[in-house]
């Protein structure tokens, strides 16, 4: 279970770095905008994000059998 849960980091860290390898100053010009938003909207966003995740992950592990 470690191991799969270190895979499972290591896999988001290799994509979250792909946006500011290939395009670092389009990736500063996007975390600008992301500092600009107000928190109810970051918030929202990190709910949504986190449900989608949490769905994708129960769909591809076979849960839904």
């Amino acid at each position: 279970m470690w191991q799969q849960l270190l895979i499972g980091l290591g896999l988001v860290l290799v994509i979250e770095g792909i946006l500011p390898a290939l395009n670092p100053r389009g990736f500063r010009q996007a975390m600008l905008m992301v500092a600009q938003l107000d928190e109810r909207a970051l918030r929202i966003f990190g709910v949504v994000s986190m449900a989608v995740g949490a769905v994708l992950i129960y769909w591809l592990t076979g849960a839904a059998n």
